[in-house]
């Protein structure tokens, strides 16, 4: 097959999604024109250069709705021939959809894709599209849902994760965050978001509070044992499911779960003719690419079976990745990755992760797959691997190796 190289990867600083956050007065389509333009300007994209634009969105409903790819080509300065494809994978469409501009490259069809996503989720409530699993009664009942705070405290009990190791990890999240911004770790990959007149909107992540320490998150309350323990009470059904349980053990609350904020991401993907024909040299190739079907009740376990899966077919063992990217959905998700492959903290999420500098869903798995890129780059390392979990119990994974 044709490979496939990661030849640019771009995202906006994520802001604080309320009404005073930096970003919000961008809509979706308008920041996701805002780093369309940056890779056309980076990369001297002129034409029609690029097959498509594949964009993740989680909450495609009112200004996030209809095909905002194709909104967002023609709401920025890329040829209005190039079509535009909207994805949901939920937590991992930025990465989906990378993984699938990849795939369709390694498959022939087309030199080259941008792919990413955004979530502006200070103006598009998470939720607010509904979602059958979580209000249609009978699938509901089939699939034992619980809210995912739920499932993240579901897996700390499943795997005897304390409250002290969730709370440590996420200390440790905005230490790393704060360094790398110290360090000048993102310069190459965060775009300046402006206004009209060309005045900074945002420069860096706004979310981050890099004095948070043990005393802080230990004063806050557990976030969902209230929803857990109420009549008939959620922890009731994931019992259901887990009869060996005598009880969940909430340990999360704000400060060790991911922030909820906006941004966007793009990566540009395509073989080597196009980056011959365009001058450009490739970074990185993507190896391997997965998806997996997990528990929808425990639901954020996906990264362990999704980066087994991705092993096997990349014919790698968990020794060879030099650096890993696990999404902080919440500190057990990480917590259980790290257990599982007994792999040392600190090559995963070395820059922090999105309990420091949050999660904008739809763009997250673009994000972290050129957060790893950086990094790899940074330390000269070869090879890594980024992976998230998936609401309603799915798990992605990319491998990319520098070249």
């Amino acid at each position: 097959m044709t490979d496939a190289f990661i030849y640019d990867a771009v995202r906006s600083p994520r802001g604080k999604a309320r009404p005073d956050g930096a970003l919000h007065e961008l809509t979706a389509v308008a920041l996701s024109a805002k780093v369309l333009n940056a890779v056309k300007q980076r990369n001297g994209l002129e034409g029609h250069a690029v097959e498509d634009v594949i964009w993740g969105n989680v909450t495609q409903v009112g200004e996030q709705g209809g095909c905002l790819a194709r909104s967002a080509v023609l709401a920025s300065d890329l040829d209005e021939r190039i079509p535009g494809l909207a994805i949901n994978r939920f937590c991992a469409s930025g990465m989906e959809a990378v993984n699938l501009a990849a795939n369709q490259v390694r498959g022939g069809a087309g030199h080259a894709y941008i792919a990413g996503g955004v979530e502006m989720m200070g103006r598009v409530a998470m939720g607010s599209d509904g979602a059958a699993i979580a209000v249609d009664p009978g699938l509901a009942m089939k699939t034992y849902f619980v809210p995912q705070g739920i499932s993240a405290d579901i897996i700390a009990t499943e795997y005897g994760f304390t409250r002290e190791q969730a709370d440590a990890l996420a200390v440790d999240s905005q230490r790393r965050a704060a360094l790398a911004w110290a360090e000048g770790r993102f310069a190459k990959s965060v775009l300046t978001i402006t206004d009209q007149n060309g005045l900074t909107i945002l420069d860096r992540d706004e979310y981050m509070r890099p004095g948070t320490d043990m005393q802080a998150l230990g004063a806050l309350q557990p976030a969902f044992k209230a929803m857990g323990e109420m009549m008939p009470g959620f922890d009731k059904v994931a019992m259901m499911k887990y009869p060996h349980l005598e009880r969940i053990n909430h340990i999360h609350h704000a400060g060790n779960s991911s922030g909820i904020v906006d941004g966007a991401a793009a990566v540009l993907v395509g073989d080597a003719a196009f980056g011959k024909a365009h001058g450009l040299k490739p970074r990185a190739r993507i190896r391997a690419t997965a998806k997996i079907g997990t528990d929808p009740t425990i639901m954020l376990t996906g990264p362990v079976p999704a980066t087994q899966k991705i092993l096997h077919d990349s014919g790698l063992q968990i020794g060879d990745i030099d650096l890993f990217e696990v999404n902080e959905a919440f500190a057990s998700v990480v917590l259980r990755f790290q257990q599982a492959f007994n792999v040392d903290p600190d090559r995963v999420n070395v820059n922090g992760g999105a309990i420091a500098m949050g999660h904008p869903l739809g763009a997250t798995g673009a994000i972290i797959i050129g957060t790893l890129l950086d990094e790899l780059e940074r330390q000269d390392k070869a090879i890594g691997l980024a992976t998230l979990c998936i609401a309603s119990g799915m798990g992605a994974a990319t491998i990319i190796e520098r070249v």
